[in-house]
């Protein structure tokens, strides 16, 4: 049985610029997380996103997404920015200010799955399932675009713990990380325990939270959130976002400002990561003579393309709105 050195994983993973890098063994998400996520989507809190209730059989057991995966490695990679928007002007998620993570995320990983296999030579080959069925051994990556509980994991392989605002804390580092997964169709040699929370009594992201989204020991209503409205959601604003976005027009980084471990975020340096110098001249004057040219052109490459043109304009004049009141 083919098996690899976990140190020497992380090490290659550290070198490419990952923060941290756990593995955890490929086996069915936890009965308890399983239920929770299925009681979630029955009571609807997906609200449009119908792609989180997708090959849900695949997303709670990772041997059904990619037959034949034993280990999955996650990463973790800092966001938390070095420069920000001008105060006073239009604010994004911080998450957003550079380009596109998904491709920055999936060449780091698949530069590190090469590494894996020229390691191993047998990686190429196949071997034989338990019904003495030939499988071939395949090394996946996935950032955010499969179904893959990816905070799940990420505390499985002992990254950090799903706080009260349902994002992954990492200690003394925060919460502004981009998560991936390496699907490995091998054991590694030491498996990482999964990390215990240490939110304590606080809730200062509860208390943040400015449509009250996030509601203690009923989880989270995606309807209510501010990123979802200002994102994902192709209608009207509801009526608490147009109330609580003040000056931002994409995403909402209130309950993780909040949190105190993100007192510890240190700005990442990534080059790809920062914001355009024409992004972080914009006024709120540019903004609300925003052209699709102009759109275009700031925003290629990046992840605020999600929103659509149309999408940030509807942003741009519920804020105009507001300030005209």
């Amino acid at each position: 049985m083919i098996s690899i050195n976990t140190t020497w994983i992380k090490e290659e993973a550290k070198r490419l610029g990952f923060f941290t890098c756990g593995v955890a063994k490929a086996e069915p998400v936890n009965e308890e997380v399983a239920k929770g996520y299925q009681k979630w989507l029955e009571n609807g809190e997906e609200a449009t996103m119908a792609y989180m209730s997708n090959y849900l059989e695949k997303r709670l057991d990772p041997r059904k997404l990619v037959p034949g995966v034993r280990s999955i490695i996650s990463l973790a990679l800092n966001y938390a920015p070095s420069q920000h928007l001008p105060k006073g002007e239009y604010q994004f998620a911080a998450y957003a200010l550079g380009q596109d993570y998904h491709d920055l995320m999936k060449a780091k990983m698949r530069e590190l799955a090469n590494k894996i296999r020229e390691s191993e030579p047998y990686l190429n080959a196949s071997q034989e399932n338990k019904e003495g069925q030939k499988e071939e051994l395949e090394i996946r990556c996935f950032c955010d675009t499969a179904p893959v509980l990816e905070r799940y994991w990420a505390q499985k392989a002992g990254l950090g713990w799903v706080g009260r605002n349902h994002q992954l804390i990492i200690p003394h580092a925060g919460s502004m990380f981009f998560l991936g997964e390496i699907f490995l169709p091998f054991d590694v040699d030491k498996y990482d325990e999964p990390m215990e929370s240490r939110c304590g009594n606080c809730h200062r992201c509860i208390d943040a939270c400015p449509t009250k989204a996030i509601i203690p020991n009923e989880g989270f209503h995606a309807d209510q959130c501010l990123s979802y409205q200002l994102i994902e959601n192709r209608g009207d604003l509801s009526e608490d976002a147009k109330a609580a976005m003040g000056d931002t027009i994409y995403g909402c980084d209130r309950c993780q400002t909040a949190c105190p471990w993100n007192r510890f975020a240190t700005p990442n340096t990534e080059p790809s990561l920062q914001p355009k110098a024409e992004l972080l001249s914009m006024s709120k004057e540019a903004w609300h003579n925003l052209s699709i040219e102009d759109y275009r052109r700031l925003f290629k490459g990046s992840a605020v393309k999600r929103v659509k043109f149309e999408g940030l304009k509807r942003n741009i004049a519920a804020t105009q709105h507001k300030e005209n009141e």
